[in-house]
C-alpha cells in the first residue's frame, strides 16, 4: 500500500452520448449515435440516447455528488457534435460554454478533469467529407482538437485521444460505427484513426507543452484454451489484432509485420502512405490509458468456422485460420454474460507496462448489473463492491510489483445508457431513477458502492 502515490487519481468515468441526453439542446448537431437504436440488429426493447441520464441538465448536481464521493478525477468525453457545426469548422459557442462551465465546476471541487477527445459520437457531417476511410477525417479531427486545446488547454492536464480505437475494427457495427450497414475496410478505418490520433498528439505537444496526452484502447490479456502449440499460436494472433497493433503503432510508430501479412492474406489490405508514417512516428504518447473488463480465451479455429464480428466490446469473434475466442469455464460471469477476471486485470497491467514502459491510467473497469432501487431509496449493490474489491486489490498488487499506475477511473461515475443493453444495465456509483422508456423524475440516489468507494478514496486504497 505504501507505493500508492498521494496524488493518485482515484475517480470515475462517463461518455457524453451515454450520459448527457438533450441531443437537440445547446446547438448540438446530429451524431452517428443519436439514432443508433434504429440500426439493423439493435433491440427495440432498449432506450435511445436522446435523454440518456440527464447529465446535460443536471451536471451541477452530479459534480457535487462526485465531490461528496471524494473523487480526485473525472474522466468524461467532449461531444464533437456539440463543438463543431459543420465541415467548414464553424464553432458552436453554446457547446464551448457548456464544457467550460463543467470543467470550472470540477476544478472548484478540486476534481481533476480528464478529457476524452472522441468517444464514438462523431457528427454526421463527417460523411460529407468521405467518412472514416477518407484522410479528410484526420484533417477535421485535427481542427476539432485545435478548438479544444485552445478553449480548455489552460485547465486540462490530461487528454485522451480516441476511446477504444481498436473497437472500430473488432466491433464496429456493434457500437454504431458502420452506418446503415455500410461495409468498410476496417483496417483502412483503423489507419485513418491512427493518423488522426498522431496528429492530435503532435498538436497537443506543440500547443500545450505542459499537458500530457495518450491513447485509450480496450485491452485485455489473452489465454490459450489448451496446451496445444497451435492454440498458443492462436493466442499470439489474437494478441496482435485484439491489443498490440493499436498500441505498437502509437507507442513504437510502426505496424507489426505479422499483422501486415495477415491482412494481405485475408485480402483486407490497405495502402500505407509513407508520409502518414512520418507523422505517426513523430507522435509520442506521455502515458497509456486503457479500458479493462475481462480477458479473452482462444483456440485455433476449425477449418469450417466462418468469420464472426464481436457482438460487443467483450464478446468474442472468429477469424478463420487465425484465431477464435471461446468461453473460459474457469471464470465467473456477470448478469450480462461478461467474464470476471481480476487476476487477468493484473496480468494485463503487467503486460502493457512491460511492453511499453509508460505510465498507465485505467479509464474503464466495472460491473454492469440490473440494480434495484428499494422503497427506501437505497441500492444494495454488494456484487459491485465485491467486483471492485477484487480488481482494485489486483491493481494494488501490480503497483507493489513495480507497475507505474497514475489513476483509476472505473465505469461509471453515474448510471448511463449502455450502448447494447440500455439503462437496464447499470454501472454507476449513483443510481438515476428512470427505466428504458419512462424518464420518471431522473432523481439521483447513492448506491452502497458510493459509500464504499468514498471510504476507499479517503484512505488512498487502505480500506480495500
Amino acid at each position: 500500500m505504501n507505493k500508492i502515490k498521494k496524488d493518485f487519481l482515484w475517480g470515475a468515468s462517463t461518455s457524453a452520448y451515454q450520459v448527457e441526453g438533450s441531443i437537440f439542446e445547446g446547438g448540438k448537431v446530429a451524431s452517428v449515435m443519436d439514432d443508433i437504436h434504429k440500426s439493423p440488429g439493435y433491440s427495440k426493447e432498449i432506450t435511445n440516447f436522446h435523454d440518456a441520464t440527464g447529465h446535460y441538465e443536471n451536471w451541477k448536481e452530479d459534480v457535487k455528488l462526485f465531490a461528496e464521493m471524494g473523487m480526485k478525477s473525472y474522466r468524461f468525453s467532449i461531444s464533437w457534435p456539440r463543438i463543431m457545426k459543420n465541415v467548414k469548422g464553424e464553432i458552436n459557442e453554446e457547446g464551448i460554454k457548456f464544457y467550460d462551465d463543467l470543467i470550472n465546476e470540477l476544478i472548484k471541487y478540486k476534481i481533476e478533469p480528464i478529457v476524452t477527445i472522441f468517444h464514438f459520437d462523431f457528427p454526421n457531417f463527417i460523411d460529407e467529407a468521405g467518412g472514416l476511410t477518407d484522410k479528410r477525417f484526420a484533417n477535421l479531427f485535427e481542427d476539432y482538437c485545435k478548438v479544444l486545446f485552445k478553449a480548455y488547454g489552460s485547465k486540462i492536464k490530461y487528454w485522451l485521444t480516441i476511446n477504444e480505437l481498436n473497437m472500430f475494427a473488432m466491433a464496429a457495427s456493434a457500437i454504431g460505427l458502420m452506418p446503415n450497414g455500410k461495409k468498410l475496410n476496417r483496417w483502412e478505418v483503423i489507419h485513418i484513426l491512427n493518423l488522426a490520433q498522431a496528429r492530435a498528439i503532435n498538436l497537443c505537444h506543440k500547443i500545450l507543452p505542459k499537458a500530457k496526452i495518450g491513447p485509450a484502447p480496450n485491452i485485455s490479456s489473452v489465454y490459450s484454451n489448451s496446451s496445444k502449440p497451435i492454440d498458443y499460436t492462436a493466442k499470439l494472433n489474437m494478441d496482435i489484432v485484439r491489443n498490440w497493433v493499436y498500441l505498437d503503432i502509437v507507442c513504437k510508430g510502426y505496424y507489426s509485420p505479422v499483422f501486415l501479412e495477415f491482412i494481405k492474406k485475408i485480402k483486407e489490405d490497405f495502402v500505407i502512405d509513407p508520409k502518414d508514417m512520418e507523422i505517426i512516428k513523430q507522435a509520442k504518447p506521455d502515458f497509456i490509458a486503457f479500458n479493462y473488463y475481462a480477458t479473452m480465451t482462444v483456440e485455433m479455429p476449425k477449418s469450417n468456422e466462418i468469420s464472426q464480428e464481436a457482438k460487443d466490446q467483450q464478446k468474442g469473434f472468429t477469424i478463420p485460420g487465425f484465431t477464435s475466442s471461446v468461453k473460459n469455464k474457469n471464470l465467473e460471469k456477470t448478469q450480462f454474460g461478461w467474464e470476471i477476471d481480476p487476476q487477468g486485470f493484473k496480468n494485463t497491467l503487467r503486460e502493457v507496462y512491460d511492453r511499453y514502459n509508460l505510465p498507465i491510467m485505467i479509464t474503464e473497469n466495472g460491473l454492469g448489473a440490473k440494480d434495484i432501487l428499494t422503497k427506501q431509496g437505497e441500492v444494495h449493490d454488494t456484487y459491485r463492491i465485491e467486483y471492485y474489491q477484487k480488481h482494485i486489490s489486483k491493481m494494488l498488487e501490480a503497483i507493489e510489483e513495480g507497475v507505474d499506475i497514475i489513476g483509476y477511473m472505473p465505469w461509471s461515475a453515474i448510471d448511463l445508457i449502455s450502448t447494447h443493453e440500455g439503462v437496464s444495465k447499470r454501472y454507476g456509483f449513483i443510481y438515476v431513477n428512470r427505466d428504458e422508456f419512462d424518464l420518471k423524475d431522473m432523481k439521483r440516489y447513492k448506491k452502497d458502492s458510493f459509500y464504499w468507494y468514498k471510504e476507499l478514496i479517503k484512505t488512498n486504497g487502505g480500506s480495500i
